[in-house]
């Protein structure tokens, strides 16, 4: 048996003297394993790193079989990932996501969105917003898709700020008033049928967004499997509100000085 396609390298993992197993993630073909032999050499380990996109051909006698990969280089971003927190942990984020997705199982819209995210880690308000948006519509890939088009009790696709944590129903805000204590916030790049700038997220809408995909990825996958949420998470959220931070204390700032300046007018 024999296929081509097109992956991005999760893992990597050592197999006798030169030889590695690799775990990619393919266009058409899912999560899956294969050997490569002289995998190890100088001229394979850069190419053969975590976040690297690659071309494969894989064979084997059976289907069921681990088979052998022979690779050739696409895009080596591997490098510029390891030069940031966010990249570092958002690589790992996103291998550790995409191994909850049963292996050689074909989800091509999670692959292209994997890709996505790769390619602007750099960026810390897109990269939030990409990455939680990834972790809903991993719910949806996994059967527990959320419904965040329409408020549950009135049917409007309007003012929707809330979740219920019992439905994964959006509600809207007058229908959810009653009940907003007990209800999860909806942030607004998750409802609005406009896009916005990457720069408009809020920090309070980046908190509320991660924190509404961990409950229901706790709630139907985490706990259900017994495992715990990745600590990589932890990292991507802890950087990724760090540099919101700084960029909107950024935006202030002139403001402040502004205001500074005037006031030295108006005392003069």
């Amino acid at each position: 048996m024999e296929w081509k396609d097109e992956g991005v390298i999760l893992g990597v993992r050592r197999h006798g003297e030169g030889s590695v197993i690799i775990e990619a993630m393919t266009e058409n073909h899912g999560r899956h394993l294969g050997l490569a032999r002289g995998g190890r050499s100088a001229r394979m380990r850069p190419i053969l790193q975590p976040g690297n996109s690659v071309h494969l051909t894989w064979r084997a006698r059976l289907d069921e079989h681990l088979g052998q990969y022979t690779i050739d280089a696409d895009a080596l971003r591997a490098a510029r990932l390891m030069e940031t927190q966010i990249g570092l942990y958002g690589l790992q984020l996103l291998a550790a996501h995409l191994r909850l997705l049963p292996e050689r199982d074909p989800h091509r819209s999670m692959y292209d969105a994997a890709l996505v995210i790769l390619d602007n880690l750099d960026e810390p308000a897109k990269a939030a917003h990409l990455i939680i948006r990834f972790e809903i519509a991993l719910l949806d890939e996994l059967g527990f898709g959320l419904e965040l088009g329409n408020c549950a009790a009135t049917g409007q696709t309007t003012e929707l700020v809330f979740v219920s944590p019992k439905t994964g129903k959006a509600v809207s805000r007058e229908a959810g008033r009653p009940w907003a204590s007990k209800l999860l916030a909806l942030p607004a790049f998750l409802s609005e049928k406009t896009q916005r700038q990457d720069s408009d997220y809020t920090l309070e809408e980046v908190e509320a967004g991660f924190a509404l995909s961990a409950y229901f990825l706790d709630r139907h996958v985490w706990a259900p499997r017994g495992i715990r949420p990745p600590d990589e998470r932890d990292g991507v959220i802890r950087n990724v509100l760090k540099e919101l931070k700084k960029q909107q204390d950024g935006k202030l700032q002139p403001v402040a000085e502004n205001r500074s300046e005037l006031g030295n007018d108006k005392a003069s």
